[in-house]
């Protein structure tokens, strides 16, 4: 049995594409860790899913994929729906409180299957 290394992707099914809500979050259960999945099909040349933690570190609830997606300072943000303080979809950090940053995780798509970097 073989152990992993920090380095290896252990990709892990998240949902289906028809899970998937544009310009918004849906939330799924992966390997016991909520995560917020968000997608943004208009997204021309850029990235268009991403995959945050989906616990708000101010107030320990599990919110984030029910915040509002938009564009803060020419940066995609979700904006948390308890106190508004804004993420970096691209890599979860906080822009009022830098030091209360969200897990993100690579994610893709696979065929109609949605799967997120666990490693």
């Amino acid at each position: 049995m073989s152990s992993l290394t920090m380095n290896q992707q252990l990709w892990r099914p998240a949902c289906g594409y028809g899970d998937l809500v544009a310009n918004s979050g849906v939330v799924s259960l992966v390997d016991g860790v909520q995560v917020a999945l968000f997608y943004l099909p208009a997204q021309e040349a850029g990235k268009q899913l991403y995959a945050l933690e989906n616990r708000d570190p101010v107030s320990g609830a599990n919110v984030i994929g029910r915040g509002i997606v938009g564009c803060l300072a020419g940066q995609l943000v979700i904006a948390s729906p308890l106190y508004k303080q804004h993420y970096r979809l691209g890599d979860g950090s906080c822009l009022e409180f830098p030091e209360q940053p969200l897990r993100s995780w690579p994610v893709r798509m696979v065929g109609d299957l949605v799967e997120i970097d666990l490693g």
